[in-house]
């Protein structure tokens, strides 16, 4: 249930220095902005050196613009985003001017700027002349009885007190609605527009998945040289050992013969299952040898004829070279396994800084991967490092998937 007791003296009293405080907090606000706009009032004083002075605005758009900065994170506690810097040289300049951000920058500058500082110091002399026409009768008071400039206040002390207390009342709202105003112009035309946070917050997801990718593929060299160095030569001895257990040793009985037997044909099954899951994850002659020679054992592991052709002028990205040997590896299982091909092509390129990988078959072709195919992991695993991947297949054949992928993260 709501109380409808009235506050008491001292939470009104609180609330009145809370008031009084906040509003000399805005009035201070608005008068550190004053001198941030005397180089335009200048120019209103001095219209013989307006280009001069304009000139000398325009090149110090950056410090004013710190300036401002600082003073709304020091008096208001806002942090406007910085911008992104330019060049310190003319071309460099002449590029910054011509961004959207600069000009709303100048129009601050040069505008709002000035505007919002002449309002501030028409508040600042209301609150002087606030202050002396509040006090006009008490100091009228203080004069002797038989001076003659008393009968003269006294007519017009009252008017001016009554004007001065009713202007100390004002002064606070309208210097707390002006610092509200001056605040939300200065972050809106100083700080970067909605286009520019946009594209920073696409750089920095576009970073963020790089470095995801570059972590995963690192990830996968680690756990690929874990195995080998370890699993894998485990494995590798225990089926040397079994091997000469079963060449060696003639005088078992047949059982345990057969057991001997068994265990190393398992030994080498699960070596092979091993050897295919470290290849999976990252061959080691991809990291050693490069694309080409990667590449070379998958068109001859194929279960199908593929002729391979491929021309690198030098080694490219890491991350790249895994993404372009899983697509063309996952390429050739689609076609042994949906296109009922006789034979596949494989063609590597560099063009204009991009990898190129072209795979073609002679199948019955009608690939789409908007029907769920192994098309749609391919063409995600090339819009992973950026890369773009196309498909030509009509019914009948033959498909062609084009994919095109960066050289350099």
């Amino acid at each position: 249930m709501l109380s409808t007791t009235p506050p008491s003296a001292p939470a009104r009293s609180a609330v009145r220095l809370t008031w009084a405080a906040a509003a000399w907090r805005d009035t201070r606000f608005l008068a550190a902005g004053i001198p941030l706009a005397l180089p335009v009032w200048l120019i209103a004083l001095v219209p013989k050196m307006t280009l001069l002075l304009l000139g000398a605005i325009l090149l110090s758009i950056r410090p004013l613009t710190a300036a401002q900065r600082g003073r709304l994170r020091a008096l208001r506690g806002v942090e406007v985003p910085p911008l992104l810097r330019s060049a310190r040289t003319p071309a460099g300049l002449l590029t910054s001017l011509r961004t959207t951000v600069s000009w709303r920058q100048v129009g601050y500058h040069l505008v709002a700027g000035p505007l919002v500082a002449a309002g501030a110091l028409a508040l600042v002399y209301g609150w002087g002349a606030g202050l002396v026409a509040s006090t006009v009768f008490g100091w009228t008071w203080l004069m002797p009885p038989t001076s003659p400039v008393r009968d003269q206040w006294l007519r017009t002390d009252i008017p001016l007190t009554a004007g001065g207390l009713l202007l100390l009342a004002v002064l606070p709202t309208a210097v707390r609605l002006l610092a509200r105003l001056d605040q939300a112009v200065a972050v809106r035309m100083l700080g970067p527009g909605r286009t520019a946070e946009l594209e920073h917050r696409i750089e920095e997801v576009v970073e963020s998945r790089a470095g995801l990718v570059d972590a995963v593929d690192a990830e996968r060299r680690r756990i690929e040289r874990d195995l080998h160095d370890g699993a894998q030569q485990r494995l590798t001895s225990l089926a040397m050992n079994l091997g000469l257990a079963r060449r060696t040793l003639k005088d078992v009985p047949p059982e345990a013969m057969q057991v001997i037997v068994e265990a190393h044909e398992e030994a080498q099954a699960a070596i092979d299952e091993l050897r295919d899951l470290v290849r999976g994850l990252h061959p080691a002659v991809l990291e050693d040898r490069g694309l080409d020679a990667a590449l070379s054992g998958i068109a001859a592991r194929a279960p199908l004829p593929v002729r391979l052709d491929v021309e690198l002028a030098e080694r490219i990205a890491p991350t790249v070279e895994a993404v372009a040997y899983f697509t063309v590896s996952e390429a050739l299982t689609n076609v042994a396994k949906h296109a009922r091909a006789s034979r596949a092509d494989v063609s590597v390129r560099t063009v204009g800084g991009r990898l190129r990988l072209v795979v073609s078959d002679d199948g019955v072709g009608g690939a789409d991967a908007s029907r769920g195919s192994g098309l749609t992991g391919l063409r995600r695993r090339a819009a992973s490092v950026d890369g773009s991947l196309s498909v030509l297949s009509p019914v009948g054949g033959p498909t062609t998937i084009t994919v095109e992928l960066p050289c350099v993260l």
